[in-house]
């Protein structure tokens, strides 16, 4: 089974883009953070930030579209792709994606002030 569950920040506003016949596309990378710790002896073993690059597709992707921006909190379910490519100058890459198949916004929505309601 490949299952990848990751609770993170949004690093940098989503790229979506639309391919064969209007399929939306979306791209953004996503921080996951472990928290640090102190060993019994008294080393302090400092936070680890790890940064996924993931990938949603279709109407998750128009979603991330609308309503997903930078330092967003989010849940992503999905699986781990692993791929390679060739540059231009002929060295192999190797790119490890996450494909989203279940997202949850986990920041707080922000709410406008009504017009008319401002206290005095």
């Amino acid at each position: 089974m490949n299952k990848v569950m990751l609770i993170g920040n949004v690093g940098r506003e989503p790229e979506v883009r639309y391919v064969d016949q209007g399929v939306a596309c979306a791209r953004f990378s996503l921080a996951t953070t472990e928290r640090g710790y102190t060993l019994p002896n008294g080393t302090q073993v400092p936070d680890r930030t790890d940064w996924h690059t993931v990938v949603m597709w279709r109407r998750l992707a128009e979603i991330v579209e609308k309503y997903v921006h930078k330092g967003d909190k989010l849940y992503v379910e999905g699986r781990v792709r692993y791929s390679t490519y060739d540059d231009k100058q002929g060295i192999r890459h190797q790119v490890t994606e996450i494909w989203g198949e279940n997202m949850e916004m986990l920041s707080p929505k922000v709410v406008a002030p009504a017009e008319g309601n401002a206290q005095q």
